[in-house]
């Protein structure tokens, strides 16, 4: 991880250091992102000064603790080069990089696993609109990615930790990488829907609607897979009684499942038609010009759909 951070340093060059990615678990200005990077950079000088036997030997018998503090603060300054520059994320994810934040995902502890998930989530923003960086280090049947993959589902279906958040975003942003009938994710995401917390119940349905938009190819796969979960009466009770902070996202996302399985007795029997026929006279949830569009067309498909139904069984 360390010859990760110099290296990707020297490729970085002259090239001005992104900002830190928002969150409300890493909080620094970019005067201390440059200054965090500098000690990192400066503390690997340090241990890579020698190449003696008696240097490496002093390396292995650092302590637990400071090792511990190497490792937070290298995945730390990871995440800030990562932020928005696809050439540092490509160097970043041909190393071994990525095997090292699986790992530490799954046996580090504190800062150490909090950073590797915001480094994750960063690397995978980028991914996510770089096809390029997407296909070639988030292959479905990449040995790193399936690690990375399977620690950020653990995660998300324990639901009780401070990365969930984090990596909530990262399996978002990789939503248009997964199978059709690799579905594991969509369960969890959905359980999540119901969360105490609107911030996770946001990002959830945020992550969801990834899955679901119309830009995925696999969206009617994963709309029914939404729907079989049990995503419909969690939606309907965020776009009812939801914060205003979840109300948009989950509107959107019973958008897109209505308006790609609008033959859906569960959408029917939950009464999903007049939910939104409720929402489309909200001048609150209406505002958005692509919200308001996607909600009339997800609503005529419904009203098709379900009065043919009702002419078949009369």
């Amino acid at each position: 991880m360390h010859n990760v951070v110099t290296n990707t340093m020297a490729m970085k060059g002259a090239t001005k250091l992104p900002q830190k990615p928002s969150s409300n678990h890493v909080r620094s200005n970019s005067q201390g992102n440059a200054k965090l990077i500098h000690q990192v950079y400066h503390h690997q000088q340090q241990l890579n000064g020698s190449i003696s036997g008696a240097n490496i030997k002093g390396r292995e018998l650092e302590d637990t603790a400071t090792k511990a503090y190497m490792k937070a603060m290298a995945a730390r300054a990871l995440c800030y080069l990562a932020k928005g520059n696809s050439s540092v994320c490509r160097s970043i994810t041909e190393s071994r990089a990525l095997l090292c934040f699986a790992v530490l995902l799954e046996k580090g502890t504190g800062e150490v696993q909090l950073n590797s998930a915001m480094a994750l989530m960063e690397i995978t923003a980028v991914a996510e609109q770089d096809t390029d960086l997407r296909r070639s280090a988030f292959k479905p049947n990449s040995h790193a990615c399936k690690l990375v993959v399977d620690q950020l589902f653990l995660i998300i279906e324990k639901a009780d930790s401070e990365l969930l958040i984090p990596c909530i975003k990262a399996i978002g942003n990789l939503a248009r990488t997964f199978r059709a009938t690799e579905t594991r994710m969509i369960s969890p995401l959905v359980k999540l829907l119901d969360e105490r917390e609107a911030e996770v119940s946001k990002e959830a349905a945020i992550a969801l609607t990834k899955f679901a938009c119309t830009n995925n190819y696999l969206h009617l796969d994963h709309s029914k897979a939404i729907i079989s979960a049990g995503g419909a009466k969690h939606l309907i009770q965020l776009v009812y009684f939801g914060e205003q902070i979840v109300q948009h996202s989950a509107l959107l996302l019973l958008c897109y499942i209505a308006l790609h399985v609008p033959d859906s007795e569960e959408l029917a029997q939950a009464g999903v038609l007049t939910v939104l026929e409720w929402a489309s006279k909200q001048s609150n949830m209406t505002q958005d010009e692509t919200v308001d569009t996607l909600l009339h067309e997800a609503k005529s498909r419904l009203e098709l759909y379900q009065s043919r139904g009702s002419r078949r069984f009369n």
